[in-house]
Order: C-alpha cells, then structure tokens, then sequence
C-alpha cells in the first residue's frame, strides 16, 4: 500500500497537483481505500474518460489500481436509491479524484492552529486528510444526508480519527462552531451562501466549486473581508456535484426541438467555441446569461447539438444549435419568454470583443447583498 500512495503522490507531484511534503503524509495517514466501497464505478479525472466497474472480491487488483490512481469514485447514488457499482443513475456522492482533492487542500494553505469549516463530508475521506494534518478539535465537518454521515463517522473511527461531524444543511455553514479561519467546500454551487462568509474570521480563506452551470465548473479561492464580503479569482476546472438545495434538472427539455412553438433561425457562430473551448468564455456566458444551463449531444456522424435551457422546471426557455460538419451556418431554434441563444452569443461576442480573457482573470464576489462576476478587478463586473 505505501508503495501505491507513493506511486500516486509521485504522479500528482509531477503534474503540479501536489507540492506540500505535509499532504503527501496525510495521504499516508488516511488511506483511501479505507473510504472507498468494495464495489464501484469508477471514472478517470481527465478530458474524455471513461468510466468502468471495480469490484474488489471480483478483480482486487484492478480495485487497487484505481484507488490508487486520479480517478473518481461513486459512494453513493440516487441519495442511496442507486448501485454505486453501476453506470445508470445520478451520482450524488463520491470519493473525489485525489487529484482536485489535493489542488482545493493546497490552496486552502491552512495552519496548524487554523480552524476549518468543511462543507459535505461525504466519504470522509478529506476530512480525514485535513484533520490528520491538523490534528483533534479543529476540523467541523457538515454532511445533510444522515446515511453518508454514518458512514463517514465510521470510516474515521476506523484510523481514530475524530474530526467534529454535525448532519445538516452545509449552505447554513455551523455557527456553533465559528468563527472559522478557513472553509472547504466539496460540492458544488452557483450562488454561494453567504453563511459562509460570516461565519469566517477576516483574512480567512473560502475554496469552492464555482459551479454555474455553463461548463464543467470553475475553482474559486475567496478570502473573506471585515464587512463579511468575500472574494478571490477563479483558479482552475472544478467538476463538482451540486449542493442538494441548489441542484438543477440536467438534459435537454422534454419536447426538443420538436415543439412546434420554437421559433427557427440560423447562426455563423460554431457553437464548438461556446463549451469547452476556452473556460474564459465559458465563465463570461456564465455570468452574463445567468440561470441558464449547457448541455451537449454528439452523434458518430461528427454532428452535436448544443443547448441552452433555463434552470427552471416549468416550462424552461431553451434553445439549441446544431453543429453540421461542413456548414457555414448552423441551424438555430428558440423557445419561451427569453431568447436564450441571442443572449448566449452576444456574451460570447462581449468575450471576444474584452480580448478573449481566460479563466485566471475572472474574480468572484460575494456579500451579503448578492454576488457578482468580475474581470482583472472587484470594480469591474461583467455587464451587457
């Protein structure tokens, strides 16, 4: 086992994921396979791959393997209705890839005095490496579903490791135990809950999931002022599952593009260039086309279908562009109360027109008055 955490902490050193000597210990001291269920889907953190079962009494070896390599892991799916061991159902806890895991923990730069809010204990796995870091009485971590808090409590217990685990609604943070000098959160959100800013000293540090819905998600480090304000630059891809109180309905609308109320155009623009092209437009569409979601179809023939549906779930505008190798222009349709390609194309255009920034020089602020997205500066909000 010592040779396997080795082995992966060599590779996420190599990439730049992990550079501090104290987290390569923690990954000692809090083996992961002691978080991970003896059966599980499994999911490479890298563009493009692909899932596979691992089943321990089935094929150890294999299980071993993908412990112990960057690779996502399901703990529970369907909010436990769902087999973790199976591809079908939505995935609403994980055993996240030790590579963001290490990459949130190195930003959060906590001391050995600091005390930490941790938001979604989950398996248990992270609270478990940043209490062995900190040691007992410093670590507060918050889990809303009672099944996942169990058993987290008792994978900790397994290391006599006893960080302070309360069941609870992570967006309400846990005053009782604040103030707090920094907060790790492990799912992911849009608004970002202004409880957890006051409940954090000044000078504290917030790391997140920025999680809007256009994109894969963007990873925020947010240091918190003497007005109870946050803010910080976006650092890096975070794909995170949603906050339960902030989730929204994925996929296309019911009707598609057959509903007979759309209304038809055609665009120059390749919509290619609007997800997963740059994340700096995907974080400029995000902000300025707010409550709005991507989601993406791709055929074999090298054709794909873009759309944009508002997060709502009744009747959603949406609309959608389908990419046709070979086109000059691409069919475009539209439905309900907001022209939503218009509006996602004239952000694109904003983009574009700024210089095409990438995703580094986008802040995030957030008070108790609401939140806004900024470009180089807190005093320069993104706006049509």
């Amino acid at each position: 086992m010592t040779t396997r955490i080795d082995r992966l902490a060599d590779e996420l050193t190599a990439r730049g994921r992990l550079t501090d000597p104290r987290w390569r210990e923690a990954l000692h001291a809090v083996p992961r396979h002691r978080f991970v269920p003896p059966a599980a889907w499994a999911v490479p953190d890298r563009p493009g791959g692909t899932g596979f079962r691992v089943d321990r009494d089935a094929d150890p070896a294999a299980w071993w393997d993908a412990v112990y390599a960057d690779t996502a892991i399901a703990t529970q799916v369907d909010e436990g209705a769902g087999d973790p061991a199976e591809p079908a159902g939505a995935w609403t806890s994980s055993c996240s890839a030790p590579g963001v895991v290490c990459a949130f923990l190195e930003l959060l730069r906590p001391l050995a005095h600091h005390r930490v809010l941790e938001i979604g204990t989950g398996s248990g796995w992270t609270a478990g490496l940043l209490t062995a870091r900190l040691g007992p009485g410093l670590v507060t971590s918050v889990e809303i579903d009672e099944a996942l808090a169990a058993r987290a409590a008792a994978n900790l217990a397994s290391l006599s490791l006893s960080p302070r685990l309360v069941v609870g609604d992570g967006a309400a943070g846990d005053a009782s135990g604040a103030p707090y000098d920094r907060v790790h959160v492990t799912c992911g959100v849009d608004r970002v809950p202004p409880a957890w800013a006051a409940q954090t000293r000044p000078g504290g540090v917030i790391v997140l999931p920025w999680s809007p819905g256009w994109g894969i998600g963007h990873l925020a480090v947010l240091a918190v002022t003497a007005d109870g304000a946050a803010l910080g630059r976006l650092a890096g891809p975070a794909g995170f599952m949603m906050l339960r109180s902030q989730r929204r309905p994925f996929g296309p609308p019911r009707t598609g593009v057959t509903d007979p109320r759309s209304i038809a155009s055609a665009t120059r623009t390749d919509p290619r260039g609007l997800l997963g092209a740059s994340p700096g437009a995907e974080v400029a569409i995000a902000a300025l086309v707010p409550d709005v979601r991507a989601h993406v179809e791709i055929a074999v023939d090298g054709s794909s279908r873009f759309w944009a549906v508002e997060n709502r779930a009744d009747d959603p505008a949406w609309a959608s562009v389908e990419y046709l190798p070979g086109r000059a222009e691409y069919p475009v349709h539209q439905y309900g109360d907001r022209r939503l390609w218009d509006e996602v194309e004239a952000a694109y255009q904003h983009w574009i027109a700024w210089g095409r920034p990438d995703r580094d020089r986008f802040g995030l602020t957030v008070a108790p008055s609401g939140q806004q997205i900024w470009l180089d500066r807190p005093d320069q909000p993104l706006a049509l």
